[in-house]
C-alpha cells in the first residue's frame, strides 16, 4: 500500500495530464490552473525579485560609494572646519592687532592734538614776536635816524676837527722848525695820484713829510714811512737830501712812541713832544 502511494504521488508530480485527470476527477482542475497561474506569477515575481535584489545590490554598491564620498566630504569638511578655525584664530589676532593699532592711532592723534596746541601757542608767540619785531624795527628806524643824524654831526665835527688838527699840525711843526732849527718851511698838504700827505714842505736841502691825526698807533707810523718810500721810488724829485718824518698825534696809542724812537720819527702835539729825535735839535 505504501509503495502504491509513493508511485501515485510520483505520477502526480511527473505527469501533468495525470495530475489534471486526478484533479478533474477530484473537481480541482480550476484550482490547479489557478495554482499554475500562481506558480507562473511566482516565477515571474521571483525573476522580478531577483532583478530587485540585483537593483538593491547595485543600490547598495552605489550607497557604499555615496557613503565613501560622504566620508570623504566629511574629511574635507573636517579639514575645512580646521582651516576655518585657523582663519578665525588669525582673524582674532588681526582684530587684536587692529585694536592695538587703533589704540596707537588714538595716542598719535592725542599727540598730534598736543602738537597742534603747542603749534598754536608757537604761532601766537611768533605773531607776538613779529609784532614786537615791528615795534623794534620802528624803534630801530627811529634810533637809526637819530644815530645817523648824530653820526653826520660827528662826521662834520671830525672833518672840522681833522681839518683843524691838520692846520694846527702844520702851524705847530712850522713854528717849531723855525724857532728851534731856524728853518722856515711853508707846510701844506701833498696830494698825488697814489698817495696823500697831511704835512709836506721843502726848504733848500730839507724835506718835511708827515701825517696829522687825532688818535694814532703804530699803523699810522708804518703808513707814513711807506709813503716816504713811495716818494723815494716814484717821486724822488719831491724829496731832499735830508728828510724829516713827522707824526702829529693828539692821543698816541700804546706802542707808537716806542716804535717812533726805533724808527727816528718825530711824534708831537701842540703842548709836548712824545718823541723828538736828538739829531734834529742838538
Amino acid at each position: 500500500m505504501e509503495s502504491l502511494k509513493r508511485e501515485f504521488l510520483e505520477l502526480l508530480e511527473r505527469d501533468v495530464e495525470f495530475r489534471y485527470a486526478v484533479a478533474g476527477y477530484l473537481g480541482l482542475s480550476e484550482i490547479l490552473r489557478r495554482l499554475d497561474a500562481l506558480t507562473d506569477e511566482l516565477v515571474r515575481l521571483r525573476g522580478e525579485q531577483t532583478k530587485i535584489w540585483k537593483e538593491i545590490q547595485s543600490l547598495r554598491e552605489e550607497q557604499t560609494k555615496i557613503w565613501e564620498e560622504i566620508e570623504r566630504f566629511r574629511e574635507e569638511q573636517t579639514k575645512i572646519w580646521k582651516e576655518i578655525q585657523s582663519l578665525r584664530e588669525e582673524q582674532t589676532k588681526i582684530w587684536e592687532e587692529i585694536e592695538r593699532f587703533r589704540e596707537e592711532q588714538t595716542k598719535i592723534w592725542r599727540e598730534i592734538q598736543g602738537i597742534r596746541e603747542e603749534q598754536t601757542k608757537i604761532w601766537k608767540e611768533i605773531e607776538r614776536l613779529r609784532e614786537e619785531q615791528v615795534r623794534m624795527r620802528e624803534d630801530f628806524d627811529r634810533m637809526f635816524k637819530m644815530l645817523d643824524l648824530r653820526l653826520r654831526r660827528v662826521e662834520r665835527t671830525l672833518e672840522k676837527l681833522t681839518v683843524d688838527v691838520e692846520e694846527e699840525a702844520r702851524l705847530i711843526v712850522g713854528y717849531r722848525l723855525e724857532t728851534e732849527l731856524g728853518l722856515r718851511v711853508d707846510l701844506d698838504s701833498l696830494i698825488l695820484p697814489d698817495l696823500e700827505l697831511n704835512i709836506y714842505g721843502v726848504s733848500d736841502d730839507v724835506c718835511v713829510v708827515g701825517e696829522a691825526t687825532v688818535r694814532g698807533g703804530v699803523g699810522v707810523l708804518e703808513e707814513l714811512l711807506e709813503k716816504v718810500e713811495v716818494l723815494r721810488g716814484r717821486y724822488p724829485e719831491r724829496l731832499r737830501r735830508k728828510v724829516i718824518p713827522v707824526l702829529y698825534v693828539c692821543l698816541p696809542l700804546p706802542g707808537l712812541v716806542e716804535e717812533a724812537g726805533r724808527r727816528g720819527v718825530w711824534v708831537l702835539k701842540a703842548t709836548r713832544d712824545y718823541y723828538k729825535p736828538r739829531f734834529l735839535f742838538e
